[in-house]
C-alpha cells in the first residue's frame, strides 16, 4: 500500500490556485493519517514486547522454552527452595511452610492456566487478529483513538490493581523477617527478595491474562456503540444484518478462543479459594499476618483477576442484548414517523382525487363506472402502501432476529451474564458453607 504522503507533484504551470490548497489539504490528511497509524502501530508493538517480556508471545521454539523454563525457576522452583531449604525455629510454631506451600502451588497452577490460553491463541492468531483491530475485523480508521485509549487504560488498570497488592505482599514479608528470624539477616533479605520476585512475577502473569481478555472485551464494546449510533444514521435493514452479524461472529470467535480459559480459571480459583479456608478454618492455632497474610494477598489477586474477567464478559454480553432494545425502539419510532407520513399522503392524494375528477370528468365518463375510475386513480396510494408495509415487514423482521440471536461470551453454551453470575455466586456460598460445616463445628465437638 502505498504511502498518502509519497505524491508526484504535478508541474507548477499546470497548477491553479484550487487544485494547489486541494493538494496542500490532502497532503496534511495524509500525513495526519500516517502519523496515526504510526501511534497506533508503535502502541500495539509496545504491547505486544511487554507480552514477550512476561512469555506469553511464544512464536519460536527458543522463546516457547524461555517463557515455560522463567515460569518454572521462578514461580515453582525459587519460592519452593526459599521454604524448604531456609528454614527457622519458628517455622513450625507458625506453621509457615505447609501454608506457603500451598500458596505457591495454587499461584503457579493459574498462572500456567493463563500462560497456557493466551500464548497459544496469540501464537495462532498474532496480536492484531487477536485483538480484532486488523484492517479486515475492525474498522481501524474510524476507531483507532478508541483502541488506543482502551490500550493504555488497560495498563493503567494493571498498574492500579498489581501495585498495590506488591506494596501489601512486601509489607507482609517484612514484617515476617522481623518476627520470625533466620540464622542471619543477609539469609531473612535473600529469602525476602526471593519471595517477592517470585510472586510479582506470577500474579503479573495471571493479572495480565485477565486484563488481555477485558482488553478485548472492551474493544468490542467500542464496535456496538457504534451499532447503536449506526441505527441513527442509516435506515437500511439489509446494512444493519451484516453488521450484526460480523459483530456476532467476532464474539463467538472470542467466547471460542476465551472459553477454556474462563472456565479453568474459575475452577483454579475455586479450588484454591476451598484449599484456603480449609486451611485457616481448620487450624487449631492462632492465625496472624505473619503465617495467614499471603492468604489475604494470593486471595485478592485470583479474586480480581477472575473479577475483571466475568466484569468483562457480563459487559459485553449485557451491551449485545441490549442491541434488541435499541432496534426496537428505532422501529416503534420509525413506524410512528411512517404512519405520520403516509395519512399526509393519502389526504394530499384525496385532494389530487378531486382535483383530477373535476379537471378531467370528460375521460372518467368514458369508463365503465365510477368504481373502476376511482380504483385507476387511487392506484398510486396503494403502491406507497404495500412500499410501507414492506419496509415495516423487514423492520419487524430485523426486530425478531435481534431478539433471539442477540448473542454474547459463552462458555459451551452459557451467556456469561447476571444469570451465570448469580449461579457462580450460589456455588461459592455453599462451598463455603460446606467448608465451615466441615471445620468449625467438627472442630469444636
Amino acid at each position: 500500500m502505498a504511502n498518502p504522503c509519497l505524491k508526484t507533484e504535478e508541474p507548477p504551470a499546470q497548477n491553479t490556485p484550487l487544485l494547489d490548497s486541494n493538494h496542500n489539504n490532502n497532503h496534511h490528511q495524509g500525513v495526519e493519517e500516517g502519523y496515526k497509524d504510526t501511534q497506533l502501530d508503535q502502541t500495539l508493538q509496545w504491547l505486544e514486547t511487554s507480552l514477550t517480556l512476561l512469555g506469553f508471545s511464544q512464536s519460536s521454539f527458543l522463546s516457547l522454552a524461555m517463557s515455560w523454563t522463567a515460569l518454572v525457576l521462578i514461580g515453582v522452583m525459587l519460592p519452593v527452595l526459599a521454604v524448604e531449604l531456609f528454614n527457622c525455629s519458628d517455622c513450625e510454631k507458625y506453621q509457615i511452610k505447609s501454608f506457603e506451600l500451598v500458596i505457591v502451588g495454587s499461584q503457579a497452577c493459574l498462572a500456567t492456566v493463563s500462560l497456557l490460553c493466551l500464548s497459544h491463541n496469540l501464537r495462532k492468531y498474532g496480536l492484531r487478529r487477536f485483538l480484532f483491530v486488523d484492517r479486515y475485523s475492525g474498522h481501524m480508521l474510524r476507531f483507532r483513538n478508541d483502541y488506543i485509549k482502551q490500550i493504555k487504560g488497560s495498563l493503567r488498570l494493571l498498574i492500579w490493581w498489581a501495585l498495590p497488592c506488591f506494596l501489601l505482599k512486601t509489607v507482609r514479608e517484612v514484617v515476617r523477617m522481623i518476627y520470625v528470624r533466620h540464622d542471619s539477616w543477609g539469609v531473612s533479605v535473600a529469602i525476602l527478595l526471593a519471595l517477592v520476585l517470585s510472586w510479582a512475577y506470577v500474579s503479573t502473569i495471571t493479572l495480565t491474562a485477565s486484563i488481555l481478555f477485558h482488553l478485548v472485551c472492551n474493544l468490542q464494546v467500542i464496535h456496538f456503540d457504534d451499532y447503536a449510533r449506526l441505527l441513527e444514521r442509516e435506515s437500511d435493514v439489509l446494512i444493519f444484518m451484516e453488521e450484526h452479524i460480523r459483530l456476532r461472529y467476532h464474539l463467538s470467535k472470542i467466547s471460542h478462543r476465551f472459553r477454556i480459559f474462563l472456565l479453568l480459571q474459575f475452577l483454579v480459583v475455586t479450588a484454591s479459594q476451598f484449599v484456603t479456608l480449609f486451611e485457616t478454618t481448620g487450624y487449631s492455632g492462632k492465625i496472624t499476618l505473619i503465617n495467614g497474610g499471603d492468604f489475604a494477598v494470593s486471595t485478592i489477586v485470583q479474586v480480581v483477576g477472575f473479577s475483571l474477567s466475568l466484569h468483562a464478559a457480563t459487559r459485553i454480553s449485557h451491551r449485545a442484548q441490549g442491541i434488541a432494545s435499541v432496534a426496537s425502539r428505532w422501529h416503534a419510532l420509525v413506524t410512528c414517523s411512517s404512519n405520520e407520513t403516509s395519512q399526509n399522503r393519502n389526504s394530499n392524494s384525496a385532494l389530487n382525487l378531486e382535483a383530477a375528477n373535476t379537471l378531467n370528468s370528460l375521460h372518467i365518463s368514458y369508463s365503465e363506472s365510477d368504481l373502476e375510475s376511482v380504483d385507476y386513480v387511487a392506484m398510486p396510494t396503494n403502491t406507497q402502501l404495500a412500499s410501507y408495509m414492506s419496509s415495516y415487514h423487514r423492520r419487524q423482521a430485523f426486530v425478531m432476529y435481534l431478539q433471539t440471536n442477540y448473542g454474547g461470551i459463552t462458555i459451551f453454551g452459557w451467556t456469561v451474564d447476571r444469570g451465570l453470575l448469580n449461579t457462580i455466586f450460589f456455588i461459592e456460598l455453599s462451598l463455603i458453607t460446606f467448608v465451615l460445616g466441615k471445620t468449625l463445628v467438627f472442630s469444636s465437638t
